[in-house]
């Protein structure tokens, strides 16, 4: 919408010297028409862009003379000053190219002097010893090659000379880049140097044509020792570790592009670089030359990075095209790739591993190209069932999960030439789609995807490439439902992208196939189907996440493919919108016509709105949507008006009056979300409005006759202009009216957001624009005095809003007249600048601010400023008057801030209660950041005042810093009310001392008793205190002071001075040398800067103080890397070095925080590390790793564990610093190490550290967990993939869970749990087997199952849970049922003697888990999934003794019953026309001999106190539940075999039978009565409205008591409510007040079910006959004030929900009756609880208050009263509104 203005082009402009500028002006001609003229007159223009165009003509001039055939002996001096002016220009000038293109057209008759010109000048630049010269001549050899055929010629004259200066300047600049070890922004220009040295060489060698025979010279010429000399430099640089990579992956490229080229026979060149690839050169059958330059190449001990270059080298410098290296090229090839795989097994580097991932995508097309033309035996080892090709699968999907987004691109091209390769070895017969679809590779390789779950991200990449390759027909044969499973996915973000683009790729694809195969249209209905039908299904039945998703990133795309669905579309949604207009919780048809709409409009697939609206949709529809109770439905509709595809289509008066409308009911929105997007729509709809205006503006201006042919200009453009300047008018008044006092805060937002976005679209027009709206046009005194009230807001953001569109408005408009006012407004923000309320102070800066850059400061403040300076104009924004502005107003907030620290000093606690500086450094802070620092023009008024910043910093530090460093600054002082507070304060702060030092733990501390507090030894030990100190507020009065207030006082002081620190080291200019004129900060003040933060940092105990100085030291840390003075760049390396000292030295009188999670010393290293530049090789985070891993790692008992302790917290910081990147995961595993380690020691500060890390390495490994039920889904990693990325965990875990595999399952059966097992099985729960892993691969899952199975016998009841729920992922689905068939045959028999209840637990819980997972699986209902189920139900069987009385453990039996269960609910099904595989099996039979012998049906002996009962009977009521379902099913309703019935279930004396009973009954009721079961209630629920009746007399437990109401309520009262008088011998009246009485005492869910109960008795009473209603009407005022008391804000949401539903099932009797039956009072009373409800602050309750107002609405009084029948679903602000005025309209209004 916004059109973005271009980037002006910026041009140096050219100069030359003195010498050539008088050889121009002695050779210039009188008449200026020679070429020195020419070149004289543009080299005395200052503007680069002008030059351009004289350069321009020298080709014309000389074309000319050289027709004209006069020879001007000027012009050789001119060509040489051409060329020293070529040479003069830097590599990026565009003159310089436009020179080079210029001269490449210089007549033939010139060459040969501009050659020699050329040669010359070049010459001389090479002759240079000028070591910071170098760079320039190397750019200029680089430019004379790219396409300056001058510049060629003149290379290749000088060939030996520039490689012998390439040469010298490589080894030059390497020599100098060493010497400056330490200073990176020196070295980081000079590796920059290297590297386009290094180039230059390659291009050299790639295009010179002297060095094509090279081989052919003798070794002793120049040529070929320079050669030789670049040669071994590059080998150098190749394994120099100290350089940055791009330099060794250029010097592998060089290294074998000068092989190729300088290598005799080029024959053995595959076969020399196969011997260096492999290590396994001969040094007795190479030339003597190639062992001198590359001899550390010719070893055994290359390193992984060389290696990895060299091949890069090989497949990028090398002629693989058709195969032109033969057989030799073709052992190479293979060799690469065998190198490259053991390469990927060993570096875990991220940069290297991306290196990787290229080089492997680069092989993978060098193979293409050799294939094209290769032998036999390279396509054997290339087809798809060959090891390389199934190698190069495993790293596809042990890294398509990567967290890096390039290397995740990488597998995606690896896997598409995958599927290339493979075509070129099949042959030319199966290259057409339908042969290579049934390849048996491609085949089993689509299957195997297909049987991946969807939330891998690979999968989509995979298939998306599969589709290009075979077609998606084949695909949809295979799994005709993938358009819908993809859809359902979509309501995750992370895998939106991928999901879209694969679904682009199938439907686009498969229309192309349809429109082929077609003869006719009738194409387009299949595709439909396919494509938009699952679309219009997710947009009205999906969740919030997957419409919204789908409407932002598919429905774009499928509109783009086919724009002509769109009718379709809407034709659909337009026949179902009456009968699905959603609601609040749904978007319903109307909801998703409305996104259709809106997306085709913005895509350009609606060529007009308004023809749009005619044609597609009513305009009715569209007023509907901008009411709907669903937020996304008005958002929709809103876009539909205000978003086009052209910026400058006019607004229609129809839409203005929909937008008019929709504003006034929408301003309040309770989401951040929807607030944000409505500001940002009406923000593309002004900027319409102002581009379109000046569309308009021109044709008013042109008055021409011929109109557009569209109907946006049909009327006049002066009355469009009009109508624009109304509606925005109109907008601003709403916009105003809504800022009025007290108004929320989501309507200040968004009025203030929108009047900004008005402000900054419709500017103040300057050079004669126009412009059709002037926002200051509509601001008057009343409405200026409103935006300024803003900043009274406790919101800081209505502040932030207010002030800018304060700054946004012209300054006639703030004028202010009053001087009186000004002060008092000056004096206001000073006021609350001390206020002890922290917002109070944010309203000051703000304030101050405003009266800086308004320049409205009170005339008395100039006294502060020495210069005086002259404003520049009225109404200016002079930089000059601002900044003397804001130098006096921190001069006037220091010199209060110095009297204020004083006093602080002498007394905290008044302080404290009376002035708390923070407000005064808040407000210098937020005045210093909206000033350009570094312009300032009264530097010599600036540096006292930075002075004495720092001064009064330090001061204040040292206040507030005895409370903040305390051991417990949380309650560092007593709630005082004496007039001794102020003497008990400084006595504490100078007694405490920190009681978490490092000798913590090395030492007990012992504490003095003391019985009393004697004031008299206080009074001794501080005599020099004044004890009569009273503690006075502002006004006098005495005020007590809690250790809060202290608290808040010191550790916002320090907060706002570091705040303050870090802006003035990130803002303030700094002297470069001392006494230098144009800095502020000297090198001492940064280095007392440093020292400040470390102290606080490293001896902080109060996190919100340390958090801080951490905020304000990150800023100087940036500051100093990027510093040119080298003292200050090497502060933070030296900072870093110490602190670590001291960590190391364990010094128990250390003031390093040793609790609280090492407080701010994570904080100060991750400062120290993350601003460590990321370009460079950091080195500082490699070796603090080291350093903290070392020293994380368990010590000996000697040693303090302090160091420990700190080493873990601080990794813990590191790993989770987002900002360090994929720079710390290489130091994961050992991170991992130290975790799981440290929680074996027998120091709880350890394994409490230890439990920290190991629980960010969780989050950082396998990602933030989003939901509960994702453990298998989104965080886990497959095996291989984790393993690969961590290869040092999977011997380390191995071994580790082997050591407590051990402990668990010993003989002895003690209690011996392992530390390590918790964090163990937590790990391994996470990974899971990919049907992807090879069956070859080292790092097999397998061996670990036996371990996690014998950790299941561990006798803790946690423990077996955990190994139950870690051996799943590790069994294919495949392989489960011979795993459970396995586990199951290690049961004991009932026969059996001996065996122990642990071991039989661990193991029914691994069978129960296993199953559960299997019966999850996506081919759950296919034959081998019913086969293999029957197999292990029979095994399940043998072993049903578990479930009965003779095993007498009770948690057993429980788990036994519950795979039962689970295995009920799988195989009570009949399959083709077969019985159920449970009755074949004689299941059901021991199911009921099971639950006949229970305690449901003998009672229980046992009581409580039995371990397990609880569990047990709920998991065989579950099963006896099911039997009854079961049999009632296959009898036909007939229940004489039912082992166990509903009533006895009911009765038992066990509340948890109880409870499950009722639950499954509840959900059977409510189905019945919702409409969602096809059938009616079983006839087992007939008749049971007496029984539970009944029920609810007796039942005392209030889960069961509360699900017997919820059931009655679900039923029909004319089915159990007549018969009270005869079950429980109470009138239905009776039952009624017994009813109303449970709602008026019971807890809040009881109460709200019996409020529902008692309402729904009401309304069948109302029903009734008169006699009946009349026999409960002296009721209704008690059920009315039981209404109105459920409404209350205090009570929880579902006693709110409960009204809200209360009212709606009664609103027709009772709030829309014409004849009512309440009185006048009771009836307003529910209406005001209606009112009430639907300005709650919780949405949910307001949509179910909106259901009530929609309820009444609907009642045809009201309808023909408001004629809004549209209302049924509007959002709760609109019937809020409608509510009022149908009250007003009854004759006469009536106030609530």
């Amino acid at each position: 919408m916004v059109v973005k203005k271009k980037k002006e082009m910026q041009v140096i402009a050219l100069t030359i010297c003195h010498q050539d500028l008088e050889t121009l002006r002695s050779l210039a001609d009188v008449e200026g028409k020679n070429l020195a003229s020419l070149l004289l007159n543009c080299v005395q223009l200052t503007d680069g862009v002008s030059q351009i165009r004289y350069v321009k003509q020298i080709v014309p001039l000389l074309e000319k003379a050289d027709k004209n055939g006069t020879y001007d002996p000027t012009i050789s001096s001119c060509l040489d000053i051409l060329a020293g002016m070529y040479l003069s220009l830097t590599v990026k000038n565009p003159l310089k190219k436009v020179l080079a293109s210029s001269l490449n057209c210089l007549p033939e008759f010139f060459l040969t002097e501009a050659i020699q010109s050329f040669t010359s000048r070049l010459q001389e630049e090479l002759n240079t010893t000028d070591l910071y010269s170098y760079r320039k001549v190397i750019d200029n050899i680089s430019s004379c090659m790219e396409n300056f055929n001058l510049g060629i010629t003149s290379v290749n004259n000088l060939l030996k000379n520039v490689l012998h200066f390439l040469q010298r300047s490589l080894i030059e600049i390497s020599e100098e880049n060493r010497k400056f070890a330490g200073n990176h922004i020196v070295q980081t220009q000079l590796m920059n140097d290297l590297l386009v040295g290094m180039r230059v060489s390659v291009m050299l060698v790639q295009k010179a044509q002297g060095l094509q025979r090279i081989h052919l010279e003798i070794s002793s010429s120049p040529t070929w020792q320079s050669m030789c000399g670049l040669l071994s430099i590059f080998t150098k640089f190749l394994s120099g570790d100290d350089l940055l990579q791009t330099i060794q992956s250029t010097s592998g490229l060089a290294v074998i592009l000068f092989i190729k080229a300088m290598f005799h026979p080029p024959e053995k060149i595959p076969d020399l670089i196969s011997s260096l690839l492999l290590r396994s050169v001969d040094c007795t059958c190479i030339p003597e030359w190639f062992l001198n330059c590359c001899r550390s190449l010719c070893c055994a001990d290359v390193s992984e990075s060389a290696l990895l270059f060299l091949c890069q080298g090989t497949l990028t410098m090398l002629d693989w095209q058709n195969g032109r290296m033969g057989p030799s090229g073709e052992a190479l090839l293979l060799d690469t790739v065998h190198v490259l795989f053991t390469l990927s097994s060993k570096i875990k580097e991220s940069t290297l591993e991306m290196f990787l991932s290229r080089i492997l995508a680069s092989w993978t097309n060098s193979a293409i190209y050799v294939l094209q033309s290769s032998s036999s035996s390279l396509k054997d080892n290339l087809n798809g069932n060959s090891s390389i090709v199934r190698k190069l699968l495993e790293y596809v999907y042990t890294h398509w999960e990567h967290p890096l987004d390039a290397l995740r691109h990488q597998t995606k091209i690896i896997f598409k030439n995958i599927l290339q390769i493979h075509q070129l070895t099949v042959g030319e017969s199966s290259l057409e789609e339908t042969n290579l679809a049934a390849d048996r590779f491609i085949f089993e390789l689509t299957e195997s995807l297909l049987r991946l779950e969807w939330h891998i991200k690979g999968k989509y990449i995979c298939l998306g490439c599969l589709v290009d390759c075979i077609g998606v027909k084949h695909i949809l044969a295979l799994a005709k439902t993938i358009p819908s499973e993809i859809l359902e996915v979509m309501g995750d973000q992370s895998l939106v992208p991928y999901a879209s683009d694969l679904l682009e790729t199938m439907f686009k694809n498969h229309k192309s196939h349809l429109k082929a195969q077609a003869v006719d249209g009738t194409w387009i209905d299949e595709w439909h189907e396919t494509w938009v039908s699952p679309l219009l299904y997710i947009l009205c039945e999906g969740t919030l996440d997957q419409k919204s998703y789908v409407i932002d990133y598919y429905l774009p795309k499928l509109l783009n493919c086919n724009p002509e669905s769109l009718s379709y579309m809407v034709q659909i949604l337009q026949a179902s919108a009456d009968a699905k207009t959603g609601s609040y919780s749904s978007r319903g048809a109307l909801g998703a016509l409305m996104a259709c709409l809106r997306t085709a409009r913005a895509h350009g697939h609606l060529q007009s709105a308004t023809d749009a609206w005619k044609n597609l949709v009513s305009s009715a529809r569209i007023k509907q949507g901008l009411i709907h109770q669903h937020c996304q439905v008005r958002i929709d509709t809103l876009g539909l008006l205000c978003e086009s595809n052209r910026s400058t289509e006019i607004v229609s008066t129809e839409e203005m009056e929909w937008i008019q409308f929709f504003i006034a009911y929408n301003l309040n929105s309770q989401s951040p979300g929807v607030r944000q997007q409505i500001c940002s729509l009406l923000k593309k709809l002004f900027c319409r409005i102002q581009e379109s205006s000046q569309v308009l503006f021109k044709l008013e201006q042109s008055k021409s006759k011929h109109e557009p042919e569209n109907e946006l200009t049909r009327q006049h453009p002066s009355v469009s202009l009009q109508q624009y300047k109304n509606f925005m008018s109109s907008i601003c008044n709403s916009l105003f009216e809504a800022l009025f006092p007290g108004s929320s805060y989501p309507t200040r937002f968004s009025a203030l957001t929108i009047l900004g976005s008005i402000a900054e679209v419709f500017p103040v027009p300057e050079d004669q624009i126009q412009t059709v709206y002037q926002l200051n046009h509509d601001i008057d005194v009343g409405r200026f005095q409103t935006l300024m009230e803003c900043f009274t807001s406790t919101f800081e953001t209505v502040k932030i809003l207010a002030f800018d569109l304060l700054m946004k408005l012209p300054k006639t408009v703030v004028q202010f007249q009053d001087s009186e006012k000004l002060q008092g407004l000056f004096q206001a923000a000073l006021v609350l600048s001390t206020s002890t309320k922290p917002y109070d102070c944010v309203t000051a800066s703000y304030l101050l601010n405003f009266l800086i850059w308004r320049n409205a400061l009170p005339s008395s403040l100039s006294a502060y400023l020495k210069t005086h300076q002259v404003a520049c104009g009225d109404g200016d924004k002079s930089s000059s008057v601002v900044e003397s502005n804001t130098l006096m107003v921190i001069k006037c907030l220091l010199e209060n801030l110095e009297e204020e620290i004083s006093q602080a000093e002498n007394s905290l606690l008044q302080a404290a209660a009376s002035f708390p500086m923070y407000g005064r450094v808040h407000c210098i802070t937020k005045a210093l950041q909206k000033l350009s620092l570094n312009s300032l023009q009264l530097v010599s008024e600036w540096r006292p005042v930075v002075e004495k910043l720092l001064l009064m910093s330090y001061r204040l530090s040292a206040v507030v810093s005895p409370v903040i460093q305390s051991s417990s600054p949380e309650g560092l002082i007593p709630m005082d009310t004496d007039s001794e507070s102020a003497n008990r304060l400084q006595t504490i702060l100078n007694e405490i001392q920190p009681r978490d030092t490092n000798d913590y733990f090395n030492q007990a501390k012992i504490l003095k008793e003391c019985d009393i507090f004697d004031l008299e030894d206080l009074k001794a030990s501080v005599s020099n205190i004044d004890t009569s100190a009273e503690i006075k507020g502002k006004e006098g009065k005495t005020c007590d002071v809690t250790a809060q207030m202290v608290l808040v006082c010191c550790w916002r002081s320090m907060k706002e001075v570091s705040l303050l620190l870090g802006t003035l080291c990130q803002l303030l200019p700094m002297q470069s040398v001392p006494e230098s004129p144009d800095g502020l900060l000297t090198v001492e003040q940064v280095k007392e800067i440093g020292a400040h933060f470390k102290k606080h940092l490293l001896q902080s105990r109060h996190r919100g103080a340390f958090e801080l100085a951490y905020t304000g030291f990150v800023k100087l840390t940036e500051i100093l890397n990027r510093c040119p003075n080298v003292s200050l760049q090497k502060l933070p390396e030296q900072w870093l070095w110490n602190v670590l000292e001291e960590i190391k030295c364990s010094d128990p009188s250390s003031k390093l925080c040793a609790t609280r999670r090492s407080a701010g010393i994570p904080f100060y290293i991750q400062a120290l590390l993350a601003s460590e530049p990321k370009k460079g090789k950091m080195d500082l985070l490699k070796i603090t790793m080291k350093e903290l891993i070392s020293l994380a790692r368990p010590m000996d008992d000697s040693q303090s564990t302090v160091s420990q302790v700190h080493a873990l917290n601080i990794l813990r910081a590191l790993f989770r610093d987002t900002r360090l990147g994929e720079n710390i995961i290489p130091y994961v595993a050992d991170g991992a190490k130290a975790a799981i380690l440290g929680f074996t020691s027998a120091v709880w500060a350890v394994r409490n550290s230890s439990t920290l890390l190991f629980s960010t390495l969780i989050t950082r490994i396998f990602g933030v967990k989003k939901g509960k039920d994702e453990l298998f889904k989104k965080n886990t990693m497959t095996g291989s993939e984790f393993f690969s990325r961590f290869p040092e965990l999977y011997p380390f875990l191995l071994k580790q869970l082997e050591a407590v595999a051990n402990t668990v399952d010993s003989d002895i059966g003690e209690l011996n749990h392992h530390p390590s097992m918790f964090l163990l099985l937590l790990v391994l729960g996470r990974l899971y087997p990919s049907p992807m892993d090879g069956t070859c691969s080292a790092l097999s899952m397998a061996p670990f199952i036996p371990f996690i199975m014998r950790c299941g016998h561990s006798p803790v009841y946690r423990s077996r849970e955990m190994a139950a729920r870690a051996l799943v992922p590790f069994v294919m689905i495949d392989e489960i049922p011979d795993t459970v068939r396995a586990l199951l045959a290690k049961l004991p028999n009932c026969t059996d003697q001996c065996f122990r209840q642990n071991h039989i637990h661990g193991t029914l819980l691994q069978v129960f888990h296993l199953l559960q997972a299997f019966s999850d699986s996506r081919y759950r209902m296919n034959a081998y999934f019913q086969q293999e189920l029957a197999d292990v139900a029979a095994c399940t069987k043998a072993k049903v003794w578990l479930a009965k009385r003779q095993n007498p453990c009770l948690v057993t039996r429980a788990v036994y019953i519950d795979i039962l269960f689970l295995l009920t609910r799988c195989l009570d099904k009949a399959t083709k026309g077969n019985q159920p595989v449970l009755d074949h099996l004689g299941f059901w039979e021991e199911v009921r001999k099971i639950i006949s012998g229970s305690e449901l049906i003998t009672g229980s002996p046992y009581t409580f106190a039995v371990p397990g009962l609880p569990q047990y009977l709920q998991s065989i009521t579950k099963l006896a539940i099911a039997a009854v379902w079961a049999v009632a099913a296959q009898a036909g309703e007939q229940t004489r075999d039912v082992p166990i019935s509903f009533s006895q279930l009911l009765e038992s004396p066990f509340p948890e039978v109880r409870l499950l009973t009722l639950e499954a009954l509840l959900e059977k009721f409510s189905a019945a009565a919702s409409g969602l079961e096809k059938k009616e209630l079983p006839s087992l629920l007939w008749n049971m409205g007496e029984t539970f009746l009944m029920l609810a007399m007796k039942e005392n437990h209030p889960e069961c008591f509360c699900k017997i109401l919820k059931i009655l309520h679900r039923m029909d009262p004319s089915e159990w409510l007549p018969h009270t008088d005869r079950c429980i011998h109470l009138t239905p009246k009776e039952f009624l007040n017994w009813t109303m009485d449970i709602a008026s005492n019971e807890r809040s869910e009881i109460q709200s079910v019996a409020l529902r109960l008692a309402s729904r008795a009401i309304a069948h009473h109302m029903g009734m006959c008169d006699q009946t209603r009349d026999s409960v009407a002296p009721k209704l005022k008690q059920w009315v004030q039981l209404v109105i008391s459920a409404c209350g804000d205090h009570l929880p949401t579902e006693s709110r929900l409960a009204a809200a539903e209360v009212l709606t099932s009664t609103a027709p009797f009772f709030l829309t009756n014409p004849h009512p039956i309440l009185g006048l009072q009771d009836t307003l009373a529910l209406w005001r609880c209606v009112f009430t409800l639907l300005q709650s602050e919780e949405q949910a309750i307001r949509d179910a208050a909106t259901e009530t107002v929609m309820t009444t609405m609907s009642q045809e009084n009201t309808c023909h009263s408001t004629g809004t029948s549209f209302l049924c679903f509007c959002s709760a602000s609109l019937l809020l509104d409608r509510g009022w005025h149908t009250f007003s309209i009854k004759g006469q209004r009536i106030y609530i």
